[in-house]
């Protein structure tokens, strides 16, 4: 039985990737509904829902609470200046880095010029993520809406831009930090929660050197939960 699942849920992956990325899907469609492709590929819903996750986790699918998901622009070939969407561990370890740069300094602006509606965004998101309760399409998307959401209350385009160039791509981890039954998933999906609950906070203060301080202690700890997760693996 469990020799079975990964293949179609590759094969789904497969169809829904080559849709997107030949345009068959355009950029801000809606996929179809999580009925049709169970109908249509004669799978089960769970096979459907770990297809989403993998492509959520290439940057080419976003999953909006409530909504559906939708094709994000992929990637162009060889580009010299496109984002690298993380595959390897490594690759993760060193966006986290990325992040651990712009998004501090993202933090401090925010907490200098952010509006009461951002603060409505952050808190939305972090409602989202904890009803989420370790669903791995809906953790990734509710988490990634609060660093946008973060961004944007900067009020600097260029942190925005940066945070969107790479999508939901950047915060995709290894699948165990978003899947239930696996030791300790509760245990970070709630220290994830709490450190954001912490830079939310901070930002509301209006102290630039405690939201920073804040990112920078999040976005680390991010680094120390993916290397103990690739060690477990290893």
């Amino acid at each position: 039985m469990h020799s079975v699942k990964p293949n179609l849920t590759t094969t789904l992956v497969e169809y829904l990737r080559e849709q997107i990325i030949s345009g068959q899907i355009t950029a801000g469609e809606k996929l179809p509904s999580e009925n049709s492709l169970i109908t249509e590929h004669c799978v089960s819903r769970t096979v459907v829902r770990e297809a989403i996750t993998r492509l959520q986790a290439e940057g080419l699918v976003h999953t909006r609470r409530g909504a559906g998901s939708f094709a994000l622009t992929p990637p162009a070939q060889d580009g010299e200046h496109n984002s690298r969407i993380p595959r390897t561990l490594e690759e993760r370890r060193q966006l986290l880095e990325y992040r651990l740069g712009f998004e501090t300094e993202a933090a401090a602006l925010a907490a200098m010029n952010h509006q009461d509606n951002d603060l409505h965004s952050m808190d939305q998101a972090l409602q989202g993520f904890e009803a989420a309760a370790g669903n791995a399409a809906q953790s990734m998307s509710c988490d990634y809406e609060f660093h946008l959401a973060l961004a944007r209350a900067t009020g600097n385009a260029y942190f925005i831009q940066a945070v969107t160039t790479f999508g939901p791509a950047m915060i995709a981890m290894p699948r165990q930090r978003f899947e239930t039954g696996i030791s300790g998933a509760s245990d970070r999906l709630g220290s994830v929660m709490a450190e954001h609950e912490t830079i939310r906070q901070a930002v509301a203060s209006g102290n630039a050197l405690t939201a920073a301080a804040a990112m920078r202690v999040h976005l680390g700890n991010s680094i120390s939960r993916l290397e103990s997760e690739a060690g477990k693996n290893a």
